[in-house]
C-alpha cells in the first residue's frame, strides 16, 4: 500500500504555540487519517534538474504534550511524491516566499498544494481587497506625501500599516499628521496603507474562516487595554461571536472570489462591520482557538473537503 505523505512547508517549530497553532491542529487531524508528516522550512527547498527536493524531517506530532513532536527520520525527499502539501510558513511575503511559490508551482499538477502557490502570489493579502473597496473604510495606498496630508486633513485619526506587514507588526494609530514617522515608513516600505480609524476595534474584530469556498465559522479577537491590535500574538483575547447579516453577505462574496482564484483556506478580517483589507492566504490562523471556544473541529471539514 502506497504511503500517504503530507508535506508541510512551515516556520521554525521553536516558535509554535501548542494551544493555538493552526498548522499543528491540521497536522494532528491528518495523522489520524493515516498521513505521514514530512516537515521542512523554506530554506531547505531546492530545484534540482527538474525535481523539487527538500531536506526535511519525518515527524510525529502529539496533542497537549510538552514535547509536541518527535523526529522519526531525517531525509531528502522528492516533493512530487507527496499526496498533499500545505504552505504554512508565516509571512512576511518576501522574496524568499515568492521564490518558493515558483519552485512549488513546478509540481502543482502532481501534488495537491494548499494554498496553490500561484494563487498565493496573485492574491496579495492586503492588496487583493482593492477589488472590494466598497466594503472598506476610507483607504489610501500611497507614498505621495501630499496625498497623505490630504487624507489626514479629512480623517484626523488614521491607521498606518505596511503592505507586507503581518501579525500586527508596525501597525500604528496616528491621531495627528506626523511627517517624521510617515517618512520613516515610506523609506522602509515604499507604498503604505493609510486607513480611517474605526474606534469600535476596542470591542474586537471578526476573523472569518473560509474553507473551500464556504464560510465555516468566526471568532472575535478583543485587543488588550489601550491597544488597537486584535492579533492574539499581541495579547488580544479570543471570544465566540455571531456574524451580522452584512458580514455574512460580504464574506459570501469573498468566498466566491477566493474559490475562483483557487484559494482553499483563508481568514478574512472585519472591524465595525467593515472589511479592513486583510484577507489572509499565506498562513491563516484561528482554527485551534475556534475549536477550544466551540468544540467544532474545522480541521475535519478541511480534510473532508480535500
Amino acid at each position: 500500500m502506497q504511503k500517504k505523505i503530507l508535506a508541510i512547508q512551515g516556520s521554525s517549530l521553536k516558535k509554535v504555540n501548542v494551544e493555538t497553532d493552526t498548522t499543528l491542529f491540521l497536522a494532528l487531524e491528518a495523522q489520524k487519517r493515516g498521513y505521514q508528516i514530512y516537515y521542512y522550512e523554506p530554506q531547505n527547498l531546492s530545484f534540482i534538474d527538474g525535481k523539487v527536493i527538500v531536506k526535511c524531517f519525518q515527524l510525529t506530532f502529539f496533542q497537549e504534550a510538552k514535547k509536541f513532536y518527535k523526529v522519526t527520520k531525517k531525509l531528502n525527499f522528492d516533493l512530487s511524491k507527496a499526496k498533499v502539501l500545505l504552505i504554512r510558513n508565516e509571512p512576511p511575503f518576501n522574496q524568499q516566499y515568492v521564490n518558493t511559490t515558483f519552485i512549488l508551482e513546478h509540481i502543482s499538477k502532481k501534488v495537491k498544494i494548499i494554498n496553490h502557490p500561484k494563487s498565493i502570489r496573485e492574491v496579495p493579502e492586503k492588496l487583493f481587497s482593492i477589488k472590494l473597496i466598497k466594503y472598506m473604510p476610507s483607504t489610501l495606498i500611497s507614498e505621495d506625501i501630499s496625498k497623505i496630508k490630504d487624507f489626514f486633513k479629512k480623517h484626523k485619526k488614521v491607521i498606518v500599516k505596511p503592505i507586507n506587514g503581518y501579525s500586527g507588526n508596525e501597525v500604528i494609530l496616528l491621531k495627528t499628521l506626523n511627517t517624521k514617522i510617515i517618512n520613516k515608513y515610506l523609506r522602509k516600505h515604499n507604498h503604505v496603507i493609510f486607513q480611517k480609524f474605526l474606534p469600535k476595534i476596542s470591542e474586537g474584530d471578526r476573523r472569518v474562516f473560509i474553507i473551500n469556498g464556504k464560510i465555516k465559522g468566526s471568532i472575535s479577537r478583543v485587543p488588550k487595554q489601550n491597544s488597537i491590535l486584535s492579533n492574539m500574538s499581541k495579547g488580544a483575547i479570543a471570544q465566540i461571536n455571531k456574524l451580522t447579516s452584512k458580514e455574512i453577505k460580504i464574506s459570501k462574496e469573498i468566498a466566491i472570489l477566493l474559490k475562483k482564484n483557487n484559494i482553499f483556506f483563508a481568514g478574512v478580517d472585519f472591524v465595525q462591520g467593515q472589511l479592513i483589507g486583510d484577507i489572509n492566504v499565506t498562513s491563516p490562523t484561528g482554527l485551534a482557538t475556534y475549536y477550544h471556544l466551540t468544540g467544532v473541529n474545522l480541521a475535519k471539514f478541511f480534510w473532508d473537503s480535500i
